[in-house]
């Protein structure tokens, strides 16, 4: 595995941990949409996890990691289409993604 993709991978665990520690356990969906701090650091976190994710894909495009292409995507859409993106898509990726991608990813 190149050094980098190390880099990359523990920069997505980083901000996984990052965005639980921005929502404090039996935080609600009216909580984090009434947040705004909260809801900016999340998104954030969303488009460092996509970046690295794009690098990963770049470097060794054979890796599997459940959902790479759509976890660009995103991060894309955030950047990109900034105004088009609400809480309620974030949420969902914080409640149901994320706990995949946190067990699933080749971390060393």
């Amino acid at each position: 595995m190149h050094p980098e993709i190390k880099v990359w991978l523990k920069d997505i665990e980083i901000s996984i941990i990052e965005i639980y520690e921005f929502l404090p356990s039996g935080s609600t969906f009216t909580d984090f949409r009434m947040d705004i701090k909260s809801r900016k650091a999340v998104e954030r976190n969303v488009e460092i996890i996509g970046e690295a994710m794009k690098r990963i894909l770049e470097k060794a495009p054979d890796i599997f990691i459940t959902d790479a292409r759509r976890i660009v995507d995103t991060r894309n859409r955030i950047i990109h289409a900034y105004d088009n993106i609400s809480a309620d898509v974030i949420w969902l990726i914080v409640e149901h993604d994320l706990p995949v991608l946190r067990f699933t990813s080749p971390v060393s």
